[in-house]
């Protein structure tokens, strides 16, 4: 077991993961216990960002920055969510195996029992779609033949179709709960999503069995 400490720089030498604030921390603090590193410190109160457990040293960033430090080889490895790698798909970091936690789905979702989905894209041949991921939305309509202004929101993108800024929203989801309470419902499923595990390519050839001890380790833990 290692113990863990915040630091306030990377430590030279020590193999450097990147995981996800936010939604995905628990079950990824989780993962790491199963892998037999000690979270005791990341699970503290502390403000630190940086936490050198000694032969490896754990980043903690949004989940959105994770391809951008992997890809970049400020993180060797990195943890987030398929959402995020396929928003980012021109990022070059290569994703590695399924972690089979964060289960929730990208969903087209509209107002319960509305019909300006529909009707926009029979009347006007094209629908106003609110989302934070205006790629996988315009990709995904773009593969299902339909023509959609995609506008790009960075807030609670549920409120888009109550003020009638757009006609139904691309968003993630888990439970649907928020759905529920702001009176809209799932149109279409667009994929699932769950955590994954990325790597530096250039890191995974350099580090050698230490790299893949490492990743042995993850991927051992998950569930």
């Amino acid at each position: 077991m290692v113990v863990a400490g915040p630091t306030s720089a990377v430590p030279y030498g020590a193999l450097r993961l990147a995981v996800p604030r936010g939604a995905l921390l628990g079950e990824t603090l989780d993962l790491l216990d199963r892998a037999d590193v000690d979270t005791t410190s990341l699970r503290s109160d502390s403000r630190a960002l940086i936490f050198d457990l000694g032969d490896l040293v754990v980043v903690t960033m949004r989940p959105s920055d994770v391809p951008t430090y992997v890809e970049a080889g400020a993180a060797d490895l990195g943890i987030t969510g398929k959402d995020v790698l396929v928003e980012q798909s021109d990022r070059v970091a290569y994703e590695l195996s399924d972690l089979r936690y964060g289960h929730c789905r990208m969903v087209l979702a509209g107002r319960r029992g509305d019909t300006s989905l529909g009707e926009s894209a029979r009347r006007l041949g094209v629908m106003r779609i609110a989302t934070k991921y205006p790629r996988t939305a315009e990709n995904y309509f773009a593969e299902t033949g339909r023509q959609v202004e995609v506008i790009e929101v960075k807030g609670s993108v549920e409120l888009a179709p109550l003020c009638g800024l757009a006609d139904g929203i691309v968003d993630l989801v888990a439970t649907g709960r928020t759905l529920d309470e702001n009176g809209l419902e799932v149109r279409e499923e667009i994929r699932g999503c769950t955590a994954r595990l990325i790597a530096n390519r250039i890191s995974q050839k350099l580090r050698g069995e230490t790299f893949d001890a490492l990743v042995a380790r993850l991927e051992g833990a998950a569930p």
